[in-house]
C-alpha cells in the first residue's frame, strides 16, 4: 500500500482526482467501482471539474454498496448521492451503470445479477473506497469471517451511525454491498481518508496487521493500492 500524506483535504482531493484523470486516460473503457460518503465527495467533484480533459463517455461504474431499504429517490440512499455527485454530472448511460435496488425483496436476485456482470466484465478496473471509523469496507463489517462476494451485511453500529441514513426516520439494520474478493480483484484501488475521526483506525491500518476485524487491512495484500491521507479535517 502506498501512503500519500497530504497537507489538506483540497490537496487529496485534487491529487486524487489527477490519479483518476491519468488512470482513464490510460484505460478510457475503465469499470470503476465508486464508494459514497464524505470520503470520496470532493474528489468527484474535482473529477467532474476535469471531465472535458478526458473521454468518459465509455467509462463503466458499479456501485460498491447500498443501504437495504432505501430506494433510488431517498436522499440518503447510495443510489441518489451517486447520481448526484458523480453519475448524472459526467452523464453515465443507464447501460454503463451496474447498480442493484435497495428496495428489493428478492436481494440474492440483485447480488446474482451483479456477480454475472463481473464474470462476463470484470474484473474491476478501479475501486475508489472509503474506511469506517472501525475498518470496515464498504458494508463488510469486521467479524471472524468475511463474504468474498455481493451479499447482505448486518450492520454495525458503527455504519447504523452514519450521517448518511441518521434521522431520517427509515430502521435500517442491513446493507448491501460487495465482497472482498471483489474488491481485492480489482487491478487498481484508491483509499482517500481523512479527518480527526478516523486517525485511530488510520494507525491501526498502518501497523501493516491484516486482520478480519479489521476488514481494511486486508488491502496490504493488493498489490497496487494508492491510500491518500490527510489528518485534518479541512
Amino acid at each position: 500500500m502506498k501512503i500519500i500524506h497530504c497537507k489538506s483535504v483540497a490537496e487529496l482531493n485534487e491529487q486524487a482526482s489527477e490519479l483518476l484523470v491519468y488512470e482513464f486516460r490510460e484505460n478510457p473503457h475503465s469499470l470503476v467501482c465508486a464508494a459514497t460518503g464524505n470520503s470520496p465527495t470532493g474528489i468527484y467533484r474535482e473529477l467532474v471539474s476535469k471531465q472535458f480533459s478526458i473521454v468518459v463517455e465509455n467509462l463503466r461504474f458499479i456501485k460498491l454498496d447500498e443501504w437495504y431499504g432505501l430506494g433510488a429517490d431517498d436522499a440518503g440512499s447510495c443510489e441518489y448521492y451517486l447520481r448526484k455527485n458523480l453519475l448524472d454530472p459526467l452523464e453515465v448511460s443507464s447501460d454503463r451503470y451496474i447498480t442493484f435496488d435497495g428496495l428489493t425483496d428478492n436481494p440474492e436476485k440483485e447480488f446474482e445479477h451483479v456477480r454475472q456482470y463481473l464474470v462476463h466484465n470484470g474484473p474491476i478496473d478501479l475501486a475508489i473506497l472509503g474506511l469506517g471509523t472501525n475498518g470496515h469496507i464498504a458494508f463488510n463489517e469486521p467479524a471472524d469471517v468475511l463474504q468474498p462476494q455481493p451479499h447482505l451485511a448486518t450492520l454495525s453500529e458503527t455504519s447504523l451511525s452514519h450521517s448518511m441514513i441518521t434521522g431520517n426516520g427509515n430502521l435500517i439494520t442491513h446493507g448491501m454491498t460487495l465482497g472482498l474478493a471483489d474488491i481485492l480483484q480489482a487491478k487498481k484501488i484508491i483509499l482517500p481518508v481523512f479527518g480527526q475521526s478516523k486517525r485511530e483506525i488510520m494507525g491501526r491500518l498502518l501497523e501493516g496487521k491484516v486482520s478480519t476485524h479489521l476488514p481494511a487491512s486486508l488491502l496490504w495484500l493488493h498489490p497496487d493500492v494508492t491510500c491518500f491521507y490527510c489528518e485534518n479535517d479541512s
